[in-house]
């Protein structure tokens, strides 16, 4: 299929059809006391169990709770990941990764007979593409592991399946690099097979009640591909699921991230910014948003994670000349971490003998998530460029390649430097005498 006709065939990217047909009232998710796990054994409004066979290519933080959820909905899952650990941790019925009410989910779907994982796709109706999109050391996006699941795929797809690329992606990707591959095969992509793309959108910790509860965005190469993608995800979802062409929701997901990290650079700039004044950034922003109109988010040391940190490079890798806003805002975030380097520093210079507590590695609260992570790249220039003993302190995580790391306890007691870089809840509990004695740099406000 040419991209013209392919372009041709786009359908009305305002085109909406509500989950289940008439759109009943949501229960309660976590945030109202129904945990995740009970959220999935609610069947209304969503439609019927299905037998649909689904092959999910890449299980990790989106890949396994999607199969996960798919399974609880009657779909017999197929998942593929390329490191035999995962296949085998998945298989005994138990999790590589922290997410809440997941190893529930998964031990049931294993139990069960609905999800089996390997390191080789198979034959299914549906394909779902859940790998990761990094970076390259020049913020060119590397999309060799999309390549790569589709090129696995492509044998095993038949006339009448459904293949949906989920992972983050530069606008164009579902066209031009996905279809190709699967008319190597002799497919007709958009006539004998369908083909769309779909972006999660969803916060790590709340993941399993996300994919249920939050409107999807879907867009199909053409019409058809797009109807057979709204009816797959109206099984599973219970919030809106919105049908688009495949370029438009490539770049919705961009948009959204790149709308985030521009918002966040703004507050980390005046942190920066207040720090020089005397001013603390924290009592700014809390009267600053006593203005109706004024939303100020929290400044960190950085951003991280697989999709903010990433995403807006997508954008400013095809429109060079144009995204000047986007690129500022990655640049400023990107800047963070070595500035809070720069503060411990300054402090080390006025203690003796100073011992660094380095509370929190994962890029956000209460996850075990490090990938892009602000708080893993100030340490690792702190180990590189002090002769100061670090702690560090990572209660989500029972061990990491680069640092030893110690107990929550064992940190405060030696250490005279107590350095925040993420804000779980173990840290917000600690007693402030403790702290008072010491040096605090806290890079997330949760003790000023």
């Amino acid at each position: 299929m040419s991209t013209t006709s392919k372009h041709d065939a786009r359908p009305n990217p305002t085109t909406a059809r509500p989950s289940g047909g008439v759109q009943a009232p949501l229960p309660a998710g976590p945030a109202h006391g129904v945990p995740a796990i009970e959220l999935m054994r609610q069947p209304e409004p969503m439609r019927p169990v299905a037998t649909a066979r689904v092959c999910v290519v890449g299980l990790g933080y989106i890949g396994l709770p999607t199969a996960s959820l798919l399974c609880s909905r009657g779909f017999q899952v197929h998942g593929v990941d390329l490191a035999t650990h995962v296949v085998d941790t998945i298989n005994s019925g138990r999790i590589h990764i922290v997410e809440p009410d997941l190893d529930v989910m998964v031990r049931s779907a294993v139990h069960g007979g609905l999800l089996k994982a390997s390191v080789q796709p198979t034959q299914a109706d549906i394909f779902m593409i859940a790998v990761p999109t990094p970076i390259d050391d020049a913020a060119r996006p590397d999309m060799r592991a999309v390549e790569s699941a589709a090129r696995a795929i492509a044998p095993h797809v038949r006339p009448g399946n459904l293949v949906i690329l989920e992972s983050t992606s530069p606008v164009g990707t579902t066209e031009d690099l996905v279809a190709p591959i699967l008319e190597e095969y002799g497919l007709k992509v958009g006539e004998d097979v369908f083909l769309a793309y779909c972006p999660e959108r969803v916060l790590p910790g709340r993941i399993l009640t996300e994919l249920v509860e939050n409107d999807r965005v879907v867009g199909g190469v053409n019409q058809a591909s797009t109807d057979k993608a709204v009816a797959f995800y109206e099984a599973f979802v219970r919030g809106q699921v919105i049908g688009t062409d495949a370029r438009t929701a490539e770049m919705v997901k961009l948009t959204e991230n790149s709308f985030r990290d521009v918002n966040i650079a703004f507050a980390n700039e005046l942190s920066m910014i207040c720090a020089s004044q005397g001013i603390s950034v924290w009592n700014l922003i809390r009267l600053a948003n006593r203005h109706p109109r004024v939303n100020i988010l929290q400044p960190g040391p950085g951003v991280g994670g697989h999709c903010i940190a990433v995403d807006p490079w997508f954008i400013v890798h095809a429109n060079p000349d144009l995204a000047r806003v986007i690129r500022t805002a990655r640049e400023v975030n990107d800047s963070k971490p070595g500035w809070v380097v720069e503060r411990v520093k300054k402090c080390v210079q006025k203690v003796k003998d100073p011992v660094i507590a380095c509370l929190g590695l994962s890029f956000k609260a209460d996850v075990d998530d490090i990938r892009s992570s602000p708080a893993v790249e100030v340490v690792q220039a702190l180990q590189r460029e002090l002769d100061a003993p670090l702690m560090v302190v990572e209660p989500n995580l029972a061990s990491h390649p680069e640092f030893e790391l110690s107990s929550l306890e064992e940190a405060l007691e030696r250490a005279n430097i107590v350095l925040v870089l993420t804000d779980h809840k173990q840290f917000k509990r600690i007693d402030r005498e403790v702290l008072h004695e010491k040096m605090l740099i806290d890079t997330r406000g949760i003790y000023l």
